[in-house]
């Protein structure tokens, strides 16, 4: 009888781990997101082959060993989606513990698990590729042509933003205005 070793082995020896397993994932990923917007219609065949062709761009790059040094995503995605299978595990405990013992507040502290959990998943991308090695090699690829850009990006992003937006209606609240109203009501008690 063969134990549980002998069968991750397997799958690290033959390649199931570092092909077939990120193959089928990002596949599956592609796909599922090609048939919900439909942006090439109702049109499967062709969602199918676009599926296939990234999600065989994605491995045969990390098979061949052409990705640069610290930017292999199959090494990232290994070497994250266990974290962050953590980090869902303990936000759905989280919400499940809230639930039991009845919060009032449980429903109000939805947003704030969610954008923590987003915050520990960016974190754990981060420190996939190194980027939180410390300050001397956080911003070496931080040049002045990278401010400017950043400045002329965020220039046009404002001015688009007040050419396209919509006139605030009276009682309308603003973004921060409905961070307010979630926030009073995870403090409140009924």
């Amino acid at each position: 009888m063969a134990d549980f070793t002998v069968l991750a082995t397997y799958f690290q020896n033959y390649g199931i781990v570092d092909f077939l397993l990120p193959f089928v994932l990002v596949f599956t990923i592609v796909f599922a997101v090609m048939q919900k917007t439909k942006i090439l219609g109702d049109k499967k065949q062709f969602n199918v082959i676009i599926a296939l062709v990234l999600a065989l761009l994605f491995v045969i790059p990390h098979i061949t060993g052409t990705y640069p040094l610290g930017y292999d995503p199959v090494k990232v995605m290994n070497e994250s989606l266990p974290s962050i299978s953590l980090v869902a595990v303990a936000a759905i405990m989280l919400l499940l513990l809230m639930g039991i013992f009845g919060a009032s507040w449980a429903e109000g502290a939805m947003p704030i698990i969610a954008i923590a959990a987003v915050a520990f998943v960016i974190y754990i991308f981060g420190s996939s590729l190194n980027l939180w090695t410390g300050p001397s090699t956080l911003f070496d690829w931080w040049t002045p042509e990278t401010t400017q850009l950043m400045l002329i990006i965020l220039v046009f992003g404002l001015i688009v933003w007040f050419i396209t937006k919509e006139p605030k209606k009276p009682g309308e609240k603003t973004a921060l205005g409905r961070m307010g109203e979630v926030l009073s009501k995870m403090v409140e008690r009924k």
